[in-house]
């Protein structure tokens, strides 16, 4: 993209309008959709988990629906075997690859210059996007978008084997109260301004640096 800043501005303005949207009752909260999804899970649980866990991870889609933490209470809250945290855990993997690669398409499609897969992505961004599945969204359309190679989808897709197995025994020690917080759209607002601010001091830099280029 040209201007860094106009991803997290998207981020921005597209948290905001569904936050007005739920807080005036023009669309349902999708918390309460997946409450519905939630009480007809019994018979088809690894089915819903992989349509939770696919909403949330699709760019902009991701801010509706509060997927990761609904799927993580339906596992614990199923009191699930061993094998089938196993099972349940690669259901949510597939889910969120699958999401990577929408967003990492999507990305690549808005794309304007020839892409070029040679070029590596660092592991510790690739981490840092991974703190919420969000942010991950963002990174993969971002990806897309700067022609980055594709096998950072799969490269994310392995990270999150050990990362939704911590997800779920985390949530089963530490509570339902902790997972709330990851979803909360105060903190999301947070982390998309600091994204913002740092994206329009890259960009300030960016100006300067031609500007200086042009005036030589």
């Amino acid at each position: 993209m040209k201007y860094a800043s106009l991803l997290p501005l998207s981020a921005v303005f597209a948290l905001s309008l569904l936050s007005i949207l739920v807080n005036y009752e023009l669309i349902p909260p999708g918390s309460e959709i997946l409450s519905i999804l939630k009480s007809n899970a019994s018979d088809y649980l690894y089915l819903v988990i992989f349509s939770i866990i696919l909403l949330e991870s699709i760019i902009y889609v991701g801010f509706y629906f509060p997927g990761q933490f609904f799927s993580v209470i339906l596992v614990v809250g199923a009191n699930p075997k061993p094998l089938d945290v196993v099972y349940l855990t690669i259901a949510m993997v597939l889910a969120a690859t699958i999401g990577s690669a929408i967003n990492y398409a999507l990305g690549r499609y808005t794309q304007r210059h020839e892409p070029n897969s040679e070029q590596p992505t660092k592991l510790k961004h690739l981490l840092l996007a991974m703190i919420h599945i969000n942010s991950l969204a963002f990174f993969m359309f971002s990806q897309g978008s700067n022609g980055k190679s594709p096998k950072v989808v799969g490269l994310a897709g392995l990270l999150n084997l050990p990362y939704y197995l911590l997800l779920i025994a985390g949530t089963a020690i530490l509570s339902e109260q902790v997972m709330k917080m990851a979803e909360n759209t105060v903190l999301l607002f947070s982390i998309i301004c600091v994204w913002l601010a740092i994206s329009l001091v890259v960009d300030y830099r960016k100006w300067k640096q031609n500007k200086a280029t042009v005036t030589a």
